[in-house]
């Protein structure tokens, strides 16, 4: 069980609604499901549509997953806004990654793990002139550093995941996660070890 349990990745999202934190948690999802991977994916609201706390649970495994719906360990965390990063902070791993946005940190992030990406997504979003998406930024910055998924089906799950009445932002939403990939070093913290196929 232990060696199954290592190929399960549990990655949990937090920020505050109307951030995109659930389109970007969708969208890995369908990324890694379009990738052959299984998939268990979970979002969770506050009680307010905008400013309220927004989490996900996305559980993504080479194999059927055990992981409940809810999980108590966590392998990453992206935080998308670091208001309701408290509750998540307990069940990350020794060996757990964090993705945040730095720019909307008050103060250092607290993370025992000792494996922190700091990027500043919002700027990053701006300047690919696409301002409302530092969620994809962030998304795009932790497949690159995890090998998790590829940026093609990141493209292609995010073309599935956005609504009809969504469509115009295609293009821009694209942009977001260009700017996220070129921001960190390829599988610089690797969600999988090499298997033999």
């Amino acid at each position: 069980m232990a060696n199954e349990r290592e190929r399960e990745r549990e990655i949990l999202w937090t920020g505050i609604g109307g951030q995109g934190v659930q389109l970007a948690a969708t969208i890995l999802a369908r990324a890694a499901t379009l990738e052959g991977l299984e998939v268990l994916s979970l979002g969770t609201y506050g009680g307010t549509m905008r400013g309220g706390n927004t989490d996900a649970t996305v559980v993504i495994a080479r194999h059927v997953i055990t992981s409940p719906p809810i999980v108590s360990r966590a392998w990453a965390a992206i935080v998308v806004h670091p208001r309701f990063f408290d509750p998540i902070r307990p069940k990350l791993r020794p060996d757990g990654l964090v993705v945040v946005n730095r720019e909307l940190l008050e103060a250092p992030l607290d993370v025992a793990t000792g494996r922190l990406i700091e990027l500043d997504a919002t700027t990053l979003a701006r300047e690919a002139d696409a301002p409302n998406a530092a969620a994809l930024v962030l998304l795009s910055a932790f497949a690159t550093a995890t090998g998790i998924v590829s940026q093609a089906a990141l493209a292609e799950a995010l073309a599935d995941s956005l609504p009809s009445y969504r469509s115009q932002f295609l293009e821009t939403n694209r942009r977001a996660l260009a700017a996220g990939a070129g921001a960190v070093a390829a599988r610089c913290v690797p969600a999988f070890a090499k298997e033999a196929a």
